[in-house]
């Protein structure tokens, strides 16, 4: 066991020590944004016979929720910083985070933690603080995800489709109640500091708190409530009724799916595996044509809004350079 947290410590050294090469960074940027952008216009010619379904009022929208969504993703993420120690400005918090989640596009889930502690280094931060906010982060975000599942679970309807929903609904009782355990401040600094000594690092200076924690929790149910808003315009615009319960399953749904999409590592951003759970439960609301629509739709707006989130904070960001 010793052997293997050896062994994983000496690869996030290496990772962390690549980081500070100027040129791997200009390197990881060029590549994130390659695979963001291919993302989107792998699939333009559909997104344009799409987009002649939809009024531009429900696709309007629809953008607008989206950047809603990073945004408040985002102050999550500044919260957990703030509480860990690190208050950054707004444009330096927001060039480290969202040039930060261009990473994701990336296969496997180290890269947004390495990015993210590199870029706040250079503002101070320590590495280990960084990373340990944003896994925190990816925790605190899988907890809340799963909190607004089981509060769509009353909405589900009663279809062909049903067991395939509730099936992915279930295993959210199992795991939503040891997740916002692990998130009290009691049990989670501790948790840090051991691993982070396991890394080889230094314990937190600064452990989690309580008021802290429930400052980012807020955040992050106002983000899946924006994301959730997003596909509920454009499966309303699809024809989806404009209702509580068409809305309470597109917020539920989107939340299962990014959970999904989660636990698929080896895929970009959960490509795939988003797609289809999100699907699944959306199956009594639209037509299988309009669903394809639909999460199409969705995931690129969400890549285009990661590229100009990331060019945004990346311009405000250089101004305040440590």
């Amino acid at each position: 066991m010793r052997v293997a947290d050896a062994g994983v410590a000496s690869l996030v050294r290496r990772l962390l020590a690549l980081g500070g090469s100027r040129a791997v960074r200009w390197g990881f940027g060029v590549v994130g944004v390659v695979l963001a952008t291919w993302a989107v216009s792998s699939r333009w010619s559909q997104v344009v016979d799409a987009l002649q379904r939809l009024d531009a009022g429900y696709v309007g929208g629809a953008a607008v929720a989206t950047v809603a969504n990073l945004v408040l993703t985002g102050m999550a993420w500044r919260a957990l910083l703030s509480d860990l120690g690190s208050r950054l400005p707004l444009p330096v918090a927001a060039r480290v985070f969202f040039v930060g989640q261009i990473g994701k596009y990336m296969p496997g889930s180290v890269w947004p933690v390495v990015a993210q502690a590199e870029l706040a280094r250079d503002h101070g931060v320590p590495r280990r603080r960084t990373a340990a906010a944003t896994l925190v982060m990816i925790l605190l975000s899988a907890a809340t995800a799963l909190l607004v599942v089981l509060g769509a679970v009353p909405f589900v309807p009663f279809s062909s489709a049903r067991d395939v929903a509730e099936g992915s609904f279930g295993w959210t009782l199992l795991l939503v109640v040891p997740l916002l355990v692990l998130l009290h401040p009691r049990l989670l600094g501790p948790l840090l500091d051991r691993l982070l000594g396991a890394l080889g690092g230094e314990p937190l200076e600064h452990p989690p708190s309580l008021r802290g924690t429930v400052v980012a929790i807020t955040w992050a149910i106002g983000s899946w409530l924006a994301a959730g808003t997003q596909v509920w315009l454009l499966a309303v615009g699809l024809g989806g009724a404009a209702d509580g319960r068409t809305f309470a399953l597109a917020v539920g749904g989107y939340a299962l799916a990014w959970a999904v999409g989660l636990l698929v590592v080896i895929a970009p951003a959960g490509a795939g595996a988003r797609e289809l759970a999100l699907i699944a439960v959306l199956s009594s609301v639209l037509d299988g044509g309009s669903l394809l629509v639909l999460v199409l739709l969705s995931r690129v707006l969400f890549s285009l809004a990661d590229l100009a989130a990331a060019g945004l904070g990346y311009g405000l960001g250089r101004r305040h350079r440590a």
